[in-house]
């Protein structure tokens, strides 16, 4: 085992030294796995070793029926500076225009770069459909009644639990509540921990359905300042709870949604002990959380989290397919609360879907899909980073996602990506503008794309009228 391990680490280095020095250009093909085997006398399980380790360190990427390529390095470009915030919390008033824009934003004709959703080719949903028609035949009787007192199926649960080992090591199975998408398990948890008035916590900018969700509760949002790469400024949550006035905090620490930053494990570390030790509840939606970037999976801060207090909120949704509308909640101390919350709102969640969601993780598919995801999603964040950097106009900055398939980009302050968003729709462009992130009404120079399609000529022709509108 051992020789085995140093021969496919030295394929990998060596054809690692021949991209380094140029002999391979970004979009060349490498040799075929048979050929590499048969000049090298290696197995070929021990080339796709070695290939699967150039590919975590970014280096090639597999393209179905074609092989493997060398990667384009990602368009270098400055990124935004993490802004002030301001000082209080406000009522939150977005949902109005937000829905306006997802509405236009989905017209037939028009290019899908504002709703945060994957093309529905990189979804395994044939998978999906036959495991839909094998849970039904199996288990006949799930469609017979419905339960508001055991909501949860077990074989669901545990997969969860087994999945949990990675994430925090691993997680009780009494913590878990099963939910109608992550944005229920959200509300849910909001309805746990506060009551109408309280103030909650969230990045600057923050994910826009959790501001809607903040104005339905009748919540007031303290933004906090956040860097693009690091995520919230733990120095600034410090000051901001202080006071006690602080009821939760509403995050998401790994590939945040729009700035698709990555908060360190040591400020994860200290934002547990911080918020525990203070009283302040954490919800952590951790829906990009399996979507990251690189070799190594994020942890989520309810990894460190010692005293119950954080609420881990994800679904599949981002990986899988939106249609499934399952989602979870990890919910430590307070899953009494979310549970009761869940049998009064909407009790059980569609038991066969949970079924063919446990029966999918419990194949091992779920994580063969996600790690061709994955590379996918960088890539085409990559592309559309490159088209950006074509396209718009000077002085533009946008982030460099560290996961998911969103890009926020930042614009000249003359630029007001709001009063431009009817004209972008009329050009057959969609795009969500920056201070639909903000419950302060910030960012009017910034935008959001999604980076969820394949980055065909229609979508690079589409960021071409974006950014002469942009410049007009």
């Amino acid at each position: 085992m051992q020789h085995e391990l140093l021969r496919y680490e030295r394929l990998a280095e060596d054809l690692s030294s021949i991209i380094a020095g140029g002999t391979l250009r970004p979009g060349e093909r490498l040799p075929s796995v048979r050929r590499l085997s048969r000049e090298r006398q290696l197995s070929v399980s021990t080339v796709l070793q070695a290939l699967h380790q150039l590919e975590d360190r970014g280096l090639v990427e597999a393209r179905p029926q074609s092989g493997y390529f060398v990667r384009h390095a990602p368009a270098p470009h400055e990124q935004p500076n993490a802004r002030s915030t301001p000082d209080e919390a406000v009522p939150v008033d977005v949902s109005q225009r937000l829905i306006q824009v997802l509405q236009t934003g989905g017209k037939p004709g028009v290019a899908p770069l504002g709703a945060a959703l994957p093309a529905s080719t990189l979804l395994p949903l044939a998978a999906l459909q036959r495991l839909y028609g094998g849970v039904a035949r199996r288990h006949p009787r799930l469609l017979e009644g419905a339960s508001h007192i055991n909501m949860d199926e077990a074989a669901l649960i545990r997969q969860l639990v087994l999945r949990s080992v990675g994430w925090a090591g691993p997680l009780a199975a009494n913590e878990f509540v099963i939910t109608n998408s992550c944005t229920e398990a959200l509300g849910l948890c909001l309805r746990a921990v506060t009551k109408r008035g309280d103030t909650v916590v969230v990045e600057s900018p923050s994910y826009h359905l959790m501001l809607q969700l903040l104005e339905t509760l009748g919540l007031k949002a303290l933004e906090i300042p956040t860097d693009p790469r690091t995520g919230l400024s733990i120095e600034a949550l410090d000051l901001a709870t202080r006071d006690g006035q602080v009821s939760a905090c509403l995050l998401v620490p790994n590939a945040s949604n729009p700035l698709g930053s990555m908060m360190p494990d040591e400020h994860k570390r200290r934002l547990a002990k911080l918020t525990a030790e203070r009283g302040v509840a954490v919800i952590e939606d951790d829906i990009y959380g399996d979507l990251y970037f690189g070799s190594k999976p994020p942890r989520p801060i309810k990894a460190f989290d010692k005293a119950g207090n954080v609420l881990l909120c994800s679904s599949f949704s981002k990986s899988l397919s939106p249609a499934l509308r399952l989602g979870f909640v990890a919910a430590g101390r307070y899953r009494r609360q979310v549970a009761l919350h869940k049998t009064v709102s909407s009790g059980g969640t569609n038991p066969i879907t949970q079924l063919v969601v446990a029966e999918y993780l419990e194949s091992g598919s779920y994580d063969r899909h996600l790690r061709s995801l994955r590379r996918i999603y960088e890539r085409q964040v990559d592309a559309m980073r490159a088209a950006v950097a074509r396209h718009f106009p000077p002085a533009t900055r946008m982030t460099q996602p560290l996961g998911g398939f969103v890009l926020w980009v930042e614009l000249p302050d003359k630029v007001d990506t709001t009063a431009l968003y009817d004209r972008a729709i009329a050009g057959g462009v969609a795009y969500v503008p920056g201070e639909l992130f903000s419950a302060s009404g910030m960012y009017r120079n910034c935008l959001r794309l999604n980076c969820g399609n394949p980055h065909t000529p229609a979508i690079e022709d589409a960021v071409r009228r974006l950014g002469q509108l942009l410049a007009s």
